[in-house]
């Protein structure tokens, strides 16, 4: 499977793809985009099976993007690896048709809870 991690921090997606490696889903392949427009262009050209996104980016926010593939009636998992964990920003991705919202800090715990469903 092919994992699209959006970020606009290069460390923050960094620790990501270390965080998805010790949650045992090292063996994906990973995608990374610098912010929710790098992401829509890389989503139609490299076709990932998951979508993992930051909240707060420039050019397009993580919600925008979502909003975006939802309205081209994208299907694929998406999930929001974000700062904020607040009650309104939850319900707003999941009334966007987010999976699931990760809120930093973050374990390979909770990467295991919300992806081991989705990838296995």
């Amino acid at each position: 499977m092919k994992i699209l991690v959006a970020d606009d921090s290069r460390v923050m997606r960094q620790i990501v793809v270390r965080t998805l490696r010790q949650a045992g889903f090292g063996h994906h392949d990973v995608v990374e985009a610098e912010d929710g427009a790098d992401a829509l262009t890389k989503v139609a050209a490299e076709n990932p099976d998951l979508i993992l996104s930051d909240w707060n980016m420039p050019n397009m926010t993580g919600i925008e993007l979502l909003r975006a593939l939802k309205a081209q009636g994208d299907t694929r998992p998406f999930g929001f690896v974000t700062s904020e964990g607040s009650d309104d920003m939850r319900s707003t991705a999941e009334q966007a048709g987010a999976l699931f919202l990760i809120a930093k800090p973050f374990t390979p715990d909770s990467f295991q809870d919300a992806l081991s469903g989705i990838l296995g």
